[in-house]
């Protein structure tokens, strides 16, 4: 099906299923442990050993020599695998370092060899006895020092430019009357998601399946087998249930490519799972940001000139936070200028992380949005709204499809009581705290990519879809189920959703809050397919039939819906693939995030007391889980706001703190009140589904809200994220 105008009246607006708040299909498997995990397949893969990775003990340099001998004459141990015994390998489209490193080393803890053994604990034991000698090299690991040296970066075909322009930035700027000229720093983050990277692996013959935690199961596949250099349709991936991603979980790791190895060499199934320091310096992560803003006004508040510049670093090959994209489309102002400059640095991979661009550009702008508003005398709320805009303000004659932002924060500022807020820093206690109010604008682009799906009429009248779509705890199940339900008109139950499995179509997979509506799109499509096909059997007219109840009418009579599937099953598969909508209408969802904190007047300790989350993001499939996806949005936000950072070690090149001890997250009683709006929206230039993203959505903007809602309250600006109490009490008010 091609998407190529906007969408009409279809049978998804009946809203009988879809739009209505449901619970996940998959929760109660997920509750109780029933949920097989890639590390849990036992049943798919019986006798399965353990693999133990050994990742580098440099940064840069190479290993000198490797001495396996020990490790391979240790108690229960079956192969070690190294880049030595493992035959040529390539490396994947995804992948900007090699995922087993040797001779060369090119970051800290990439994995250089894999102990397999009878137990997780005999090969952690045969691991420990390898002995390497390397060869360190002087590396890059501190992106201040890189900055002068960054470049432009390339672009790969689809990507936007680095650089941007509209009117004259530098002239415009000069002339206004009011200025801002500010630096602010975002570090390297981490997506601490709960089940770590893990695979297993298994060949028959020369096909090789790995169960992995994948979000996206084509790209996987094709890595894999690149990598392997084996035929594409010699790999099978399996991702049915995924224990968080953000990300982090995009592209195929180590552990999936030595679990493979691994079982090559014992001939009998590996599972891998990174220990979690391995996970922080071995996988990808945010990396770190250094963003200079420059905005320049009228007296009366309107933004003539914005410029905003953004560095970052990554390996060689790499590519750069793209902090500055929502620079581009957020504000009006006549004087317009973005720059991206990427320095080389030797740590880790950095890649996509929720929200990749737009939630470490928000952390920088929002503040700098609040800057100039208190420079202008104004309510922030109120500067935001002046300088709308409903047309992309570097191509005046492309308008957005929906941009409801100031309703956003008019409808968030209402509820959350904004009116109440004192404008004075400091001047709000609640006993020893400290409290104040902050506001940012939400934004993230609405991503759409060609997704396909299977669906099937069962003789007994059920319905049975099949995608290699992932869930990664976004409810990609029920919302699935939801669509095949209201396009088919049989009750939720009624349908079996398959998942994550290569062997089914091709999907858009999990990613840049892209999946949900991509891939519904692409069941509407195939359930349009299969509509048609059951009204023919049925003899009815495939443009008149209605699908209701379990029943398929027109013209007055009405058949049930398994008498079509009497002969056998129908089957329909369909691919929903979409034209250049996008050239014509900028599609973007935007929201408003209201933040109050406490700030102990003593000690600096900042207490997040209660939030809001305003969004415009299209219809919302399930509310149900689209809150979910926003409220956890919301809390990583706090977490970027207020502790989340790893810290390089400068002359070793590795995060220091590469654990959940040392790298905190927030917890449940960090946030004590969340609350999430969702305007009444369909956007028909989005889908067939009239449909947005929302999960990354959430997160954009709520550091920045932290933030401003800390200056409120002490008075005390902090440019340098995360906000903590150090960089706080030197400019604390006076304790009394």
């Amino acid at each position: 099906m091609k998407f190529t105008t906007p969408a009409t009246t279809n049978p998804i607006d009946q809203l009988k299923v879809v739009g209505r708040a449901t619970d996940r299909i998959d929760g109660p498997l997920k509750t109780c442990g029933a949920a097989p995990y890639a590390y849990e397949q036992h049943g798919a893969a019986p006798d399965a050993v353990y693999g133990h990775v050994l990742g580098a003990g440099i940064a840069k340099g190479r290993i000198a020599a490797m001495d396996v001998s020990a490790a391979r004459r240790a108690p229960g141990v079956l192969a070690v695998v190294t880049a030595a015994s493992a035959g040529k390998l390539g490396k994947g489209k995804f992948n900007t370092a090699k995922l087993l490193g040797g001779p060369e080393i090119d970051h800290y803890h990439q994995a250089i060899a894999l102990v397999v053994a009878e137990t997780f604990e005999q090969a952690r034991a045969g691991a420990q006895l390898i002995k390497v000698k390397y060869v360190r090299q002087k590396g890059a690991y501190d992106l201040a020092l890189a900055k002068d040296k960054a470049k432009v970066p390339k672009p790969e075909q689809g990507d936007a430019p680095p650089d941007s322009k509209a009117g004259n930035f530098e002239a415009g700027y000069a002339a206004a009357p009011v200025k801002l000229d500010a630096q602010y720093t975002t570090p390297d983050q981490s997506h601490a998601m709960m089940e770590p990277h893990a695979s297993m692996a298994a060949w028959k013959g020369d096909r090789l399946t790995v169960w992995t935690a994948n979000q996206m199961v084509d790209w996987g596949r094709g890595d894999i087998a690149k990598t392997l250099g084996i035929p594409k349709d010699k790999v099978r991936v399996v991702s049915p249930y995924i224990g968080g991603g953000f990300g982090g979980k995009l592209f195929v790791r180590s552990e999936a490519l030595l679990a493979a190895l691994g079982a090559r060499a014992v001939r009998r199934p590996v599972k891998v799972a990174l220990a979690r320091p391995l996970m922080m310096n071995n996988t990808t992560h945010r990396p770190a940001t250094i963003q200079r803003i420059r905005i320049g006004a009228t007296r009366d508040g309107k933004i003539s000139a914005i410029g905003h510049e953004s560095w970052s670093g990554d390996l060689p090959g790499g590519k750069p936070e793209t902090a500055v994209q929502q620079t581009r489309l957020l504000y009006a102002g006549a004087d317009r200028m973005t720059k991206t400059r990427l320095a080389v640095l030797d740590l880790p991979e950095g890649n996509a992380m929720r929200a990749p661009g737009e939630a470490p550009g928000l952390m920088a702008l929002e503040i700098a949005m609040d800057e100039m508003a208190e420079k202008l005398q104004m309510d922030p709320v109120r500067f935001r709204i002046l300088n709308d805009t409903k047309v992309d303000p570097e191509k005046p004659g492309r308008p957005f499809s929906q941009r409801r932002l100031i309703d956003c924060l008019r409808g968030g500022a209402e509820r959350f009581g904004w009116s109440a807020r004192n404008p004075q820093p400091a001047s709000v206690r609640d006993g020893r705290w400290l409290v104040g109010m902050g506001v940012a604008a939400a934004f993230r682009n609405n991503l759409v990519m060609k997704s396909a799906a299977r669906v099937r009429l069962e003789r007994d009248g059920s319905v049975t879809v099949e995608t290699d779509m992932t869930d990664i705890g976004t409810g990609s199940y029920t919302i699935i189920a939801q669509t095949a339900a209201e396009m088919l008109g049989v009750p939720l139950a009624s349908v079996a959703v398959r998942l994550g499995d290569s062997d089914f179509p091709v999907s858009a997979g999990s990613g840049g809050q892209w999946g949900g509506n991509s891939s519904t799109s692409g069941v509407y499509a195939a359930c349009v397919k299969l509509r048609e096909e059951v009204a023919r059997r049925l003899g009815y007219p495939p443009d008149q039939a209605v699908f209701a109840d379990g029943q398929v009418s027109a013209g007055g009579s009405a058949t049930p819906l398994a008498k079509a599937a009497e002969a056998g099953e129908i089957t329909a598969e369909d691919a929903i693939e979409f034209g250049k909508l996008d050239m014509e209408f900028q599609q973007s969802t935007f929201g408003a995030h209201f933040v109050e904190v406490g700030v102990d007047a003593a000690t600096g300790e900042t207490r997040v007391r209660r939030m809001l989350a305003v969004c415009a993001a299209g219809r919302i499939l399930n509310p149900k889980s689209a809150r979910s996806q926003v409220i956890g949005a919301m809390t990583m936000g706090v977490g970027a706001a207020l502790m989340e950072h790893l810290v390089v070690d400068k002359r070793g090149g590795f995060f220091v703190n590469h654990d959940l001890a040392g790298y905190e997250v927030p917890v449940h009683a960090d946030i004590p009140h969340q609350e999430v709006i969702f305007l009444d929206e369909t956007d028909p230039v989005s889908s067939p589904m009239k449909a947005k993203g929302v999960g990354e959505l959430g997160i954009c903007g709520v550091a920045a809200a932290v933030a401003n809602a800390i200056y409120n309250a002490t008075g005390v600006r902090v440019r340098d994220y995360p906000v903590t109490l150090d960089k706080l009490l030197a400019g604390m008010p006076r304790y009394a």
